[in-house]
Order: C-alpha cells, then structure tokens, then sequence
C-alpha cells in the first residue's frame, strides 16, 4: 500500500479525535509527515508516535501502524490499527481493516484476517483489495501445513520402506517372501492373508508369524491397500466396464449359479457381486480354505460367458 491511498476509502464518515493536547499532536503530525517526505521513516515513527499519544487522530494512527508494520514490528501495527478498529467515533478505514487482515494473516491467524476482510465486504462487496485478499485467505485455509502430521506422515513411510529382512523372521518366511518379491513393509502390507496361502510352500506357520510381527507394530496383512481401496476399485471397475455392462457387473454372484463349494468360498472372500469377483486375483480364491482347481475352473467358465475373467496381477 502506498502512502498515498493513505484514508482515502472509508466505511461512512471517519473523523479524527483530538484528546490531550490537540495542538501539540497537531504539531507532531506536521512533523511526521515532514519526516516521511524526507524518507527518514524512523523519524516519522517517533513524530506519528508521539502524535498519538497527545490525540487520537486517525491519520497519525494509521501512518503509524503502517510504518510500524514495514519494520517489522508487527504487536505494536496490530495495537494501531485495532485501536483504529474501536475508535468511538466514525467507523474504520477500509484499508485499516484490511492492512490489519494482512498483518494476522502474516502472523498465521487466518481466522481474524477472515473477520476483518468479512466486515469490510459487508459494507463494500466489491472492494477489489479485499476480494482479492480473501480469496488468498480462503486458499490459505484449505493449503493449512501440520506439521505435526507431516512429521507423522515422514516416520511412516520410513517405517514402510523398511526391508523385511530387517525383522526376526525364520529362514523360511524370509525365503517365501523374496520369491513373492516383497521385498519392504510397505509390500508386505499390500498382501492378503489369502494372497500368502496361495503361494507354494508357504504355510500356516510362516502366516503366524508375520501377522505376529506386523501386530507388535500396530499392523496387519492387507492394510496398505486400504488407503487405496476405493481409488483401486475404481480403476479396475472402469476397466471392467469395457468388457460389460453396469447391469451385468452389479448383478449378484447367486446370477453365476455355481456349486455349493464355490459359492461358500466366494462368501468367505466377501464376494458379492460378479463385478466384485471379476476384480478379484486367482491366487485370492486358492487363498480360500477348501477351494480348489475344479472350483477356480467353474468360476472362470461362469465369467467367461459375460466376457469377463479374474483380474491378472501386474
């Protein structure tokens, strides 16, 4: 804001009060202004200082708290202008309200800038400072930085780019993981219980004793894809809809008529609509306590007559 725009717009009328000696405030006002043509701007902070403590003018004021603000000292601007704001008489500057929005905001309190900038728009809704200044405002609310979770966020993903050669393991897990190719917690994490099962040579004992490392840090099999769930899904649904229609995905797996075994393993997997289990991976179903070759053979066959098949592992 340049000096010039000085109080220019107001809300209403604004009107200086003089208290203590009018005369001697009136003098240090001159001499302020003096000070700042000559660019001594630390002198016209002493003279606009003074000036306000011998009256209560509203241009001694706002000089005073703009000056105040580009030396950085911004409690003192902040007490300027808030007096300014609860003066008795007349109503505040437009660019009082807004300088101080820009003072709180500076300072990261983003819910008085909002408040100042609300007042001047109630009374000038199309005042472009203030429209353009909370827009910034409301952009800074929704770009708000924790920095706390950040932090957070940092160790966790450490935590998941640890190699699972780091924990106790037996010989064997550690042996069935490097041949599945998982290689961090983070992969290890991604993994179904039944997507372990499925593979050759793993077993029962292996499977307990990773869930029992994944527990004592507060983890478990399968939860890496549960932040990803609903975007995944998304993207297999709409690469399945290529291969059939809406009615034919949302259709129930009862529409499959399968055999007894099959429809009790899609029921333990959670199966519930053909969709569902065409987004569903052939080592997931062999996961499956009880399902078998001949069972995988008929769920394939069903799928095959709406053109769809289980979903292929990258």
């Amino acid at each position: 804001m340049t000096n010039a725009e000085g109080l220019d717009t107001v809300i209403g009328a604004t009107v200086g009060v003089r208290e203590g000696d009018p005369a001697a405030a009136a003098a240090s006002l001159e001499k302020a202004r003096k000070l700042e043509a000559d660019m001594d701007r630390v002198g016209a902070i002493e003279a606009y200082r003074e000036a306000t403590e011998l009256g209560n003018d509203s241009e001694a004021l706002f000089k005073l708290a703009w000056l105040l603000d580009q030396h950085g000292e911004e409690d003192e601007a902040i007490a300027c202008y808030e007096r300014i704001m609860n003066s008795p008489v007349g109503l505040p500057s437009i660019n009082a309200m807004i300088n101080l929005a820009v003072v709180y905001e500076d300072r990261g309190d983003i819910a008085a800038a909002e408040r100042c900038l609300r007042k001047v728009l109630e009374s000038a809704p199309n005042n472009p400072r203030a429209r353009l200044f909370m827009k910034d405002i409301l952009a800074s609310k929704d770009m708000y930085y924790d920095e706390e979770q950040d932090r957070n966020i940092a160790k966790r993903s450490a935590l998941l780019d640890t190699p699972v050669t780091d924990f106790e393991l037996s010989v064997r897990a550690r042996n069935c993981l490097k041949k599945m190719k998982i290689r961090t917690l983070g992969d290890l994490l991604k993994i179904t219980e039944a997507e372990l099962l499925s593979y050759k040579n793993f077993g029962e004992t292996s499977l307990v004793e990773i869930k029992a490392m994944l527990s004592q840090k507060g983890l478990r099999l399968g939860q890496g894809l549960e932040g990803q769930y609903s975007q995944v899904r998304k993207e297999i649904y709409e690469e399945l809809r290529g291969k059939a229609p809406d009615h034919i995905l949302n259709k129930p797996v009862s529409a499959l008529e399968l055999s007894v075994r099959a429809r009790k393993a899609l029921q333990q997997l959670g199966a519930q609509s053909i969709g569902d289990l065409a987004s569903r991976t052939e080592a997931e179903l062999m996961g499956v306590k009880n399902f078998g070759q001949t069972s995988l053979v008929e769920i394939r066959e069903k799928l095959g007559h709406f053109n769809l098949d289980l979903r292929m592992l990258d």
